[in-house]
């Protein structure tokens, strides 16, 4: 899988976890999973033949933690195709996203209004390497709030300075805005969970005459899940099904043409166990 993603910190990461005592101390909770996804016709990672009917699947690793500098959030996936996407079928994408709480590490409430607290939040995202052995990587970092919204667990907005390193004449940076959301909704003797994201990078970058330009781009992705463990007495929070909406319009910052279909529009089955 994508464990590339950012082995210096991964490493530290493993190394605090292996010493309980000073786990303790740094961490105060952390969630593990895994999910498994199916869905199909996939704008850009069609099939050979231009299809737009390739299967995809997914399994993606997640870890979620609070410290008490902050939070951090990693994912990485491990896709298949029936067409193709890297050398063989199958890609790697992961993500490292490490935040600094300002209120942990002043030691002061900076609370006010619906804000609970005021963050540095950057990301490390690594894909696999171009065709020319460049690493496929972006760097991002800038200020977050957490927020307080009746209904949701949790409401997060997170604001960054992307800047791409290893595509094609290395563009100017873009801005993002990403907000992250969580709700439980009861259900029956069960609950249902409503969480996603959304990545909206709101400028062009580069120039389409030096070949290096990244357009602007909306990724949505929402996902609808049945706590089912909880509706089988097996334990709240650890097995979930249901679905996930893929909305990306000019997919990967490719403009979308007549020629060439770049939004993304795809429902995915999911199923994901917590431990």
């Amino acid at each position: 899988m994508r464990l590339k993603t950012a082995p210096c910190c991964l490493a530290l990461t493993g190394a605090l976890l292996a010493t309980p005592a000073l786990a303790a101390d740094l961490m105060h909770w952390q969630n593990n999973s895994l999910t498994y996804l199916y869905g199909k016709n996939f704008a850009v990672d069609s099939g050979e033949d231009g299809r737009e009917a390739s299967i995809q699947q997914t399994i993606t690793f997640e870890h979620a933690s609070g410290w008490n500098w902050g939070d951090m959030f990693l994912f990485v996936d491990h896709k298949w195709f029936n067409g193709h996407s890297g050398k063989d079928g199958r890609t790697y994408y992961g993500e490292f996203s490490p935040r600094l709480s300002l209120s942990k590490l002043s030691g002061t409430d900076l609370s006010f209004g619906p804000v609970k607290d005021v963050l540095i939040s950057a990301t490390y995202e690594r894909g696999e390497s171009l065709a020319n052995g460049t690493p496929n990587q972006n760097y991002l970092l800038g200020p977050a709030v957490d927020l307080s919204v009746p209904g949701f667990d949790r409401f997060a907005i997170n604001t960054y300075y992307r800047k791409p390193d290893g595509a094609t004449g290395k563009p100017s940076g873009q801005w993002q805005i990403t907000p992250t959301w969580a709700m439980t909704i009861p259900l029956g003797k069960s609950d249902v969970l409503f969480d996603g994201y959304i990545d909206w990078v709101v400028n062009d970058a580069g120039s389409k005459a030096r070949g290096n330009y990244l357009a602007k781009n909306f990724h949505l992705n929402p996902q609808v899940k049945y706590d089912l463990g909880k509706a089988l007495d097996h334990g709240a929070g650890r097995l979930y099904v249901g679905i996930e909406y893929d909305y990306w319009s000019n997919k990967y910052g490719i403009e979308d043409s007549r020629v060439f279909n770049t939004d993304n529009n795809v429902v995915n089955f999911i199923v994901k166990a917590h431990f």
